[in-house]
């Protein structure tokens, strides 16, 4: 395979720019080898230290994704995907430096779950981040040892209508959001 850098810097953009929340949801079964890729993706990720305090719950039985949306505050759109993938972090009580420190297996098992929502819209594949859910329920139904967190959830599947996929006009100027040199100097 002859590596074209120009094509793949656009496909990587493209992803970027084109990963959507999607809450509609075929039926249609993931491949295996499409979800293992996905998967291998959050695997990847770097982390602090090289620590990788993080675990990935896959549901893909119907009742247990039921009950899983049901646990993020009735977000029923969540059992309609055929996967559920709940993202875990063990507090690893490892100092990142100052206040960072408590915040340590929050920031590397979000850097993990947004590799896997890219890696998933690479495959035609839809995610939602879910940030709301009951932490506790949510490990006394999956057996999550008492150490370990849940910091995200997603549904993954293929959206319902393509056209999900595009780029997003909602989004503030680069110039809303870059100071340079110090804060407040544009």
């Amino acid at each position: 395979m002859v590596f074209n850098r120009k094509e793949a810097i656009m496909d990587f953009y493209e992803v970027i720019k084109t990963r959507r929340s999607v809450r509609s949801y075929k039926e249609d079964e993931i491949p295996e080898d499409v979800l293992k890729r996905v998967l291998d993706a959050a695997r990847i990720a770097p982390s602090g230290s090289n620590r990788q305090p993080w675990k990935f719950i896959i549901i893909k039985e119907q009742e247990r994704r039921q009950k899983i949306a049901k646990l993020c505050h009735n977000q029923l759109f969540i059992a309609d995907a055929p996967v559920v993938i709940v993202g875990c972090g063990r507090d690893i009580h490892y100092n990142r430096g100052g206040w960072m420190e408590e915040c340590s297996v929050i920031i590397d098992v979000a850097i993990a779950f947004d590799h896997l929502t890219l890696a998933a819209r690479a495959e035609g594949l839809g995610t939602c981040w879910i940030g709301s859910f009951d932490n506790d329920e949510i490990k006394d139904f999956l057996n999550i040892p008492e150490d370990v967190n849940v910091v995200a959830i997603t549904p993954l599947g293929y959206p319902e209508k393509d056209s999900v996929f595009c780029e997003s006009n909602d989004r503030l100027p680069l110039e809303e959001i870059i100071y340079h040199e110090t804060w407040g100097k544009k």
